[in-house]
């Protein structure tokens, strides 16, 4: 049989026992995993609380931060390659290539983001 031993802290009239999360590695998490916790804390506030007190929201978050980077990339360069955004383009006409690059990035965010983040 174990025995924890709870502490308190009183708050006015109340005694309120003293919680603390467990320790979560430090892990940069880059903006794909910050907008996923954006949407957890705002619309899927249990999950977000399961995670959390169970030590495994920056591990969570750092895989999705992963997998969406990965998705994101090969979105790129499949997207880049159909279209026919190439080196070449790029020497030949600077402007061109900038418009379609940055068509093709703003489309594989919006894929991403609909399929991993906001899901």
């Amino acid at each position: 049989m174990t025995t924890t031993k709870i502490s308190y802290t009183q708050q006015g009239d109340y005694l309120l026992p003293d919680l603390k999360l467990p320790n979560q590695p430090k892990v940069e998490i880059g903006v794909f995993g910050k907008r996923r916790l954006r949407y957890l804390e705002h619309n899927r506030k249990i999950l977000y609380t399961n995670l959390l007190t169970k030590g495994k929201l920056t591990a969570y978050l750092a895989d999705i931060d992963e997998q969406a980077e990965n998705m994101f990339d090969r979105l790129v360069s499949q997207l880049a390659e159909r279209e026919g955004v190439t080196e070449q383009l790029k020497a030949e006409n600077q402007m061109l290539w900038v418009k379609k690059m940055n068509s093709i990035r703003n489309r594989a965010e919006e894929i991403v983001n609909h399929e991993l983040i906001y899901s």
